[in-house]
This record gives C-alpha cells, structure tokens and sequence, in this order.
C-alpha cells in the first residue's frame, strides 16, 4: 500500500508548491488591499463594499482553499517520511507553518473588523504586517532547501 501511496508522491509535492504559491499570494495581498482600505476608504460608501468584496472573495475564494491544499498535502508528504523530525529545520519549518496559518487566520479577524467598521489599525500598521509573510516564508524555504540546521 505504502508504494501506491508513495507514487503519488511527486504530484503531491507539486500540488503543495502550487497551493503555497497561491496562499503566499493572498498574504502578500489582502494587507496591501488593507493599507489602501484604511487610506483611501470612507466607511460605508460603495467604494468600502467594493474592497470588502474584494477582500472577501480574495480570503474565501483562493486564500483557505489553498491553505487546505498546502496543508495537506503537506501532511500527505510528512506521512510518507518527508521530514527528519530529528533535525532542527523540519521543526523551524513547522513553526514557521504554524506562524503563518496564525497570520491567514489573523487577517481573517482584520476583515471581519472592515466588515463591521471597527477597524483600528493604520495604514502603517497594516503595511508592517504585510512584512511577516515575507519573513516566515524566508524562514520555510531557507530551512527546507539549504538545512543550515
């Protein structure tokens, strides 16, 4: 069974790639769409449904799906031995996952304060947090490609 499982394999890591590709999109996306809700907004008008829309379908229609995908097919890979768990950078990969679904899930929250016009942060703000993707996925890829430990 485990050979059958096993030639899966390769499209499962492809299919991986391509679902973080799409997350990190969305994470690198959905605060810049959020800088320029909280400048260039006014509360309630058509121009605040309209990125509501947009933000909306940009976490629902493409950020879970390929959160769900990345996760498991990483999972799949992890079942059939792809980690070291002995090894410092499968952990610093893990944490870093880990980081970075709190941050979908953390966006998330950040829409639903638009949604219900309680929005708090600013423009700086939301611009600061649109660089903590950026360094988790520093994190992933330098533990999982060059193993410095």
């Amino acid at each position: 069974m485990s050979d059958f499982l096993y030639s899966f394999y390769p499209w499962v890591k492809a299919l991986h790639i391509m679902a973080v590709i799409s997350w990190m999109a969305g994470l690198f996306y959905l605060p810049r769409l959020f800088v320029h809700h909280t400048e260039k907004v006014k509360t309630g008008s058509e121009t605040d449904k309209l990125f509501q829309m947009m933000e909306r379908k940009l976490l629902r229609v493409i950020m879970n799906p390929a959160m769900i995908v990345a996760w498991a097919a990483g999972l799949y890979m992890i079942a059939l031995g792809a980690f070291d768990w002995s090894a410092v950078w499968s952990w610093a990969k893990i944490v870093a996952v880990l980081a970075m679904t709190w941050f979908h899930h953390w966006l998330g929250k950040r829409r639903k304060d638009f949604v219900a016009g309680e929005n708090t942060l600013t423009g700086k703000q939301h611009r600061m947090m649109n660089e903590v993707p950026t360094v988790l996925m520093v994190i992933i890829v330098i533990s999982v490609v060059v193993r410095p430990f």
